[in-house]
């Protein structure tokens, strides 16, 4: 069913599933009252500061800390000889909290500092004196690739990690292929840009235990690192999300920063509070893995795709973190989007002595679907065919399972390209004459995406669950430790169990994750919360319900199938005057022999499974697809390339909240627009030289036409109420879409982002000179 995002107001109707809702965080946020890390202060706290590396490759020969240690508030100056032994990371435990001997990247952690004012703190940092021994830095995949290359880990080669898999008969699909094409394709990488840098309140309890606020992704994931990190039981540390303003992937599991504020906390037994500055936050947050995508794809006259072939060099930077999951992703998702049979992989993870990069929203699908989408455009052209045509001819359909396992139980695909291209007039301006004069030109391309909502990889769960709370008043708290971070997971939990419920969204509150109090979660990320933490929200509220009604049939002497649960009153169906509110309920819940408090627990976990050895199984319990359709004008006497007209379709499933999901796909697309066209960040030796918003470019609201997109609710099975993922998928098809109206507009090909006025006129320049030398041959 194809929709365009809801009119409809929250007081519309007694549910607002499927309506416009505000975030029940918003009026906390916008009268400034929500609590952000930073914002948090607790009595006799200090504050933090890091000193990093200015080399990307050194040797630490000495730390001198006394001329810090004796200014005057300075309560604490830590180095790598002060830190536990134990090294942190996720696929290699190979990083340290403050490097010891030896520094991998410019901007990692060699000493901090705790005093009692921030300017105290920042002033030590400049009374400590390192030694350091510069050493060659390997700063190119190409250099550390080379077998000569010293390793960056000790008794390892720079290969972090390495996938290959085939399936099908590859030579025989190219070779029966009517037209095989090749490129290469480079991504480069992108910061999170979030509001809020990195923030981090640690103290130590009356009991002992190291509690934690922090801007994150996930209080379980973070508990989890700090535990390891710090050598420390799980048990005794806790972790409480602060309110968080954006993550983006890069407040997951891959930052520093609490636990450095939890290493200061332990050794002063004071509060300590780290929140980075923007400088900080660039040095330390993970960009987008780069990745050098070389695409090799055989087609048959009626652009069926037959074959396809990929080989990728990923660059993890200083330390792998999450890059292999990344890579993962570039490596395979894509082949699931079409019904190819024949594909083969090989992908290669290196180290450099660049800044770490790891998880960014889209999650590897973005480098894979720009290269993919635009050899699709390439390709076309070469057989005279529409784009869109090939797109949909190849689109893997509802009930079909795809080559690696994965079993497809709602697709929206050809209706949202349909529905993207018809917004921008598709047909009408890609068949209209180009004109032969004048210095702008347009042209129009569009792309098509995948993603997953959950996905069985990290262990063998991907479930969630909710605890509901019913106060004696009748309204509601809900426990979870899924993570809010600016996606309106507290909205969606709040109106799922309001919905069950049939209360007012406003007497339904979801409370911070508290790793003290709410039950373990994975956290926001895959774009899961929606499908798992929502369809748990549906068990623990269907509970409740029972549990209300079993009650009442109890004191009215009535089955329970002959009750009704109805604004906030449970009545008996065919006698509404014997009835009795929640509030009633609940305090009879209790008050009563062998009460208690009604309170239940809701788990659902995905039927999906962890993929085998060979990379084939079904990962996730549900799908989503995106596609997208943009108009360029192109300047050929500057370079520059400007966004005139975008339409973004998402499959998202069910469109629970379309405020919501309409946001959250206008941020995805405007973070493409930037990476596709202005952000990149420059690194010279290995040091970054635009950490700042003043010269890293990202794309403002005057960069940006006006931004407009549609839903198509392919109902999942899987999914709570039919709804899948909405976050990440728009990302997905901005760059390719871009890049293919550019060469529609000047008949360029540009395969290295970001596109840039620079770029574009050398690829005129070199066309021209084409052109020319072909007039003379």
């Amino acid at each position: 069913m194809l929709r365009q995002p809801s009119d409809r107001a929250e007081g519309a109707g007694a549910s607002t599933i499927g309506a416009d809702t505000p975030q029940v965080t918003a009026r906390a946020k916008v009268l400034g009252r929500a609590l952000y890390a930073g914002d948090i202060k607790v009595a006799g706290m200090l504050h933090g500061k890091v000193l990093r590396s200015p080399y990307p490759s050194a040797r630490i020969v000495s730390i001198d800390t006394s001329a810090a240690l004796a200014l005057p508030g300075v309560k604490a100056v830590l180095t790598g000889a002060d830190a536990p032994r134990a090294m942190w990371g996720v696929h290699h435990k190979e990083r340290r909290i403050l490097a010891e001997g030896v520094v991998r990247f410019a901007g990692e952690e060699v000493a901090a500092v705790a005093a009692v004012t921030e300017e105290i703190a920042r002033d030590a940092l400049d009374l400590i004196r390192v030694e350091y021994e510069e050493l060659p830095a390997i700063l190119t995949t190409d250099e550390a690739l080379d077998e000569e290359a010293p390793g960056l880990h000790p008794g390892r080669n720079n290969v972090a990690h390495e996938i290959r898999f085939t399936r099908g008969d590859i030579d025989a699909g190219f070779a029966a292929a009517h037209v095989v094409h090749e490129a290469t394709y480079d991504c480069h990488a992108q910061y999170p840009g979030y509001l809020e840098p990195m923030g981090t309140v640690a103290s130590i309890d009356p009991d002992g235990r190291l509690v934690v606020w922090t801007s994150t992704q996930s209080v379980t994931q973070a508990r989890l690192r700090l535990a390891a990190a710090l050598e420390r039981p799980i048990s005794s540390i806790r972790v409480i999300q602060a309110t968080t303003g954006g993550g983006f992937g890069g407040k997951l599991v891959e930052d520093a920063n609490n636990l450095v504020a939890g290493l200061l906390a332990v050794k002063t037994g004071k509060p300590v509070r780290v929140v980075n500055n923007r400088l900080e936050d660039f040095l330390a947050a993970c960009s987008s893995v780069p990745e050098r995508i070389t695409l090799k794809l055989g087609m048959d006259a009626n652009g069926i795709i037959v074959a396809k072939d990929v080989r990728i060099v990923a660059e993890c930077g200083a330390y792998s973190g999450l890059c292999a999951e990344v890579m993962h992703v570039t490596a395979m998702r894509s082949d699931n989007m079409h019904r190819n049979p024949n594909v083969r992989s090989h992908a290669t993870l290196v180290y450099t002595n660049n800044p770490p990069h790891g998880a960014f929203r889209g999650f590897g699908g973005t480098q894979m679907l720009f290269a993919l989408n635009s050899h699709i455009d390439t390709m076309a052209r070469m057989l005279g065919l529409d784009p869109v045509e090939i797109h949909q001819r190849n689109a893997i359909g509802r009930g079909e399972v795809s080559i690696h396992g994965w079993q497809i139980g709602s697709t929206g695909l050809v209706e949202c390209i349909d529905q993207a291209t018809q917004a921008i007039g598709w047909k009408d301006k890609r068949n209209a004459p180009k004109p032969a004069a004048g210095a702008r030109r347009r042209g129009v391309g569009m792309a098509a995406a995948m993603h997953v909502s959950g996905n069985r990889t990290i262990g063998n769960w991907d479930g969630s669950t909710v605890v509901v709370k019913v106060n004696e008043d009748g309204r509601v708290f809900i426990l979870s430790g899924e993570c809010d971070m600016g996606q309106g997971a507290m909205t969606m939990l709040s109106q799922i169990v309001a919905h069950e419920l049939d209360l007012p969204l406003a007497h339904v509150q979801v409370l911070a994750p508290d790793t003290d109090t709410a039950p373990i979660a994975i956290g926001s990320l895959a774009s899961r919360v929606t499908i798992a933490a929502g369809n748990a929200a549906i068990v623990a509220g269907r509970m409740v319900r029972d549990k209300l009604f079993a009650l009442a049939s109890q004191q009215w002497s009535v089955p329970p199938d002959s009750l009704k649960l109805q604004g906030g009153f449970v009545f008996v169906s065919h006698a509404p005057e014997r009835r009795a509110g929640i509030a009633e309920l609940a305090r009879l819940h209790v008050w009563r022999h062998g009460g208690e408090g009604l309170q239940v627990s809701g788990t659902w976990d995905a039927k999906t499974v962890m993929h085998d050895d060979n990379l084939y199984g079904n990962i996730a319990p549900a799908y989503s697809f995106a596609a997208q359709a943009v108009e360029v004008e192109v300047d050929t006497e500057t370079g520059q390339v400007t966004v005139i007209d975008s339409f973004v379709s998402d499959d998202c499933g069910k469109a629970l909240n379309p405020t919501a999901i309409h946001g959250q796909t206008n941020g995805a697309t405007v973070q493409a627009f930037g990476w596709a066209l202005y952000e990149q960040m420059q690194l010279e030796g290995g040091r970054l030289m635009n950490g700042n918003f003043a010269d890293y470019t990202m794309a403002t609201a005057d960069a940006v036409p006006m931004l407009r997109g549609g839903f198509v609710e392919s109902n999942d099975p899987n999914g709570p109420y039919g709804a899948k993922g909405a976050s990440e998928t728009a990302i997905l098809p901005g760059a390719p879409a871009i890049a293919n109206a550019v060469y529609d507009a000047v008949g360029v090909r540009i395969t290295t982002l970001p596109i840039t006025p620079e770029k574009v006129l050398a690829a005129l320049a070199a066309q021209r000179a084409q052109d020319e030398e072909a007039r003379h041959a």
